[in-house]
């Protein structure tokens, strides 16, 4: 009996923990793709880096295996729909973080209207409803490739295969901003004519309070006479 093997890290951790741009970025990345935590942000960078150091290597060294792992390489990134077909070495390095977040199983859900939210998209994918290609897949960061996409949807088992399932339903889209001040706007003035009225009375408060005083001054004064 030997020793178990140990699982290799999936992910590398930024180097340096107080990077003001790198956290302001993690925390909109975490909002806009509804994430468990920040180690599936550093999991989906590490796997762009590697696609980075790979067409790096590969641009400096020209033979026949050279030639056959380029191949593999944008093969493989067009699979993805990182890439288009025609597309060289160099745009490898034009694949930015949004693009990979942009193929997990959980963002297309959500695109293609299965979901009302990511985060209902996630939870729909780890109760095992999602299909993709006839197989169940119950993890949310799974790159899907250009052929799946199509193939996403919901396992003929689940109650959500029903298009009339009330959790199925999309929200509907609010008004928009000009709409909505407009019908604040009628308030607005109601509260400016109120606000107008109370500054009067305060004014007419104030006059009435300056007259009676040079009237007590003068009983005052007559008084000490």
């Amino acid at each position: 009996m030997g020793d178990i093997k140990k699982q290799k890290k999936k992910f590398y951790p930024p180097t340096h923990p107080w990077q003001k741009s790198r956290i302001d970025e993690e925390k909109t990345l975490f909002k806009e793709y509804g994430l468990k935590n920040k180690r599936e942000i550093w999991k989906m960078n590490s796997i762009l880096k590697k696609f980075y150091e790979q067409a790096k290597k590969l641009t400096t060294i020209q033979t026949k295996q050279s030639e056959i792992e380029r191949a593999q390489l944008l093969a493989k990134l067009y699979s993805l729909a990182l890439l288009e077909k025609d597309s060289k070495l160099e745009d490898v390095l034009t694949i930015t973080l949004k693009d990979i977040m942009n193929r997990r199983l959980q963002t297309l859900v959500f695109k293609r209207n299965l979901a009302r939210s990511v985060k209902q998209a996630r939870q729909f994918i780890s109760h095992n409803h999602v299909y993709v290609g006839g197989k169940n897949i119950t993890s949310p960061s799974y790159l899907v490739s250009r052929d799946e996409e199509a193939s996403i949807n919901f396992g003929t088992g689940s109650a959500l295969s029903n298009p009339d399932h009330p959790e199925r339903a999309v929200e509907e889209k609010k008004p928009a901003k000009k709409e909505e001040e407009k019908k604040k706007s009628p308030k607005k003035k109601q509260g400016r004519k109120r606000r107008a009225k109370s500054e009067k009375k305060k004014e007419e408060k104030k006059e009435s309070k300056e007259e009676k005083k040079p009237k007590e001054k003068k009983e005052e004064t007559k008084e000490e006479k």
